[in-house]
């Protein structure tokens, strides 16, 4: 297959239009081909297959910064490695070609193939911990939301921010028994919460189309990779989002410390997670809140993508019909 080429300085904007969706359309439908198998692995190792193929096709010098994990945990998409044809612009790289594995393996909403690409070094390295989250869509004043405020004061603050009874309000929260007294403070304001198995990048960006997901706010704790992913979306269209790493052990403070966090009590905007243009693309792989899945129509698949940029606030929506198969080598 050709090699793709692009002027250095039109590259980001080729690759918005459609180079990083044909990233993630070939890791969804990778890993939708293997949907209620019931094998979380063979699910996600598809997607990675798949994703770091058409990695290596763009017009980049790409390196990974948020990925499948350490490279003696991760053969490929491993934290350092580099990606691309290194004819094109420097640039950091945030995967997650299966979001929501379980999901995918019994197949039950919300699963996607999501990736964000920023110039390079402007990327928050993120240790594999958890990190305390706390997110709201754009269109709000700063101050809305405080990460170190109750539950229920955010519930409060948000409806009044939105001229809404805070019974109008919906939280999504991931179902955890650690959740337990965040969604009983929720609910105790009267606002509602809708519960995910799974998928927390999935749910975060559910808060930037509330009109369409009915989620208006998210809370409580996740992985720390997901967040810097789900921060690189709400950079794009001018979200609301704090974090703080969890950092409970001398092993996970020395070990984000290494990764560059000097202060692990430091609390986290958008923009100290995600800095200068940046990129993200999303495509379903079971249908969610925000993306419908992937659909084997006879010789036919079909896709959808949301794609972002952040220069510009550009917000995509790309339903696709892929007739040459072979492209997805799905054997």
């Amino acid at each position: 297959m050709a090699e793709i080429t692009v002027k250095p300085d039109q590259a980001l904007e080729r690759i918005l239009t459609l180079e990083l969706v044909r990233v993630t359309e070939r890791a969804a439908v990778a890993s939708a081909a293997l949907r209620g198998r019931g094998d979380e692995k063979a699910a996600d190792k598809a997607a990675v297959d798949a994703m770091r193929r058409e990695l290596n096709r763009l017009p980049i010098a790409g390196r990974i910064v948020i990925g499948e994990g350490e490279r003696d945990e991760a053969p490929m998409l491993f934290i350092g490695e580099e990606l691309g044809t290194g004819k094109g612009p420097a640039v950091d790289i945030a995967v997650d070609p299966l979001e929501g594995t379980t999901l995918c393996a019994k197949n039950m909403p919300g699963s996607i193939a999501v990736m964000a690409m920023a110039e390079g070094g402007t990327m928050l390295y993120a240790p594999d911990v958890y990190m305390d989250k706390i997110a709201i869509g754009p269109g709000y004043a700063q101050g809305t939301i405080d990460i170190d405020a109750s539950p229920a004061d955010n519930i409060h603050s948000l409806a009044k921010a939105k001229g809404v009874k805070p019974h109008e309000i919906t939280a999504l929260i991931l179902d955890r028994p650690r959740h337990a007294a965040i969604i009983e403070a929720v609910r105790k304001t009267g606002a509602s919460v809708q519960l995910i198995l799974d998928g927390d990048v999935a749910g975060v960006i559910d808060t930037t189309n509330p009109d369409e997901t009915g989620v208006d706010i998210y809370l409580g704790t996740g992985g720390a990779p997901e967040g810097v992913l789900a921060a690189a979306a709400l950079r794009c269209i001018g979200g609301q989002m704090f974090t703080r790493l969890i950092l409970d052990t001398e092993e996970k403070r020395e070990r984000a410390n290494k990764m560059g966090v000097s202060d692990p009590k430091k609390i986290y905007t958008i923009h100290d997670m995600v800095q200068g243009d940046c990129l993200f693309a999303a495509t379903g792989v079971t249908t969610g809140n925000l993306l419908k899945g992937v659909k084997y129509r006879g010789e036919v698949v079909e896709t959808q993508t949301v794609v972002m940029r952040s220069a510009s606030g550009t917000v995509r929506w790309i339903s696709a019909e892929h007739r040459d198969l072979s492209k997805f080598h799905l054997g």
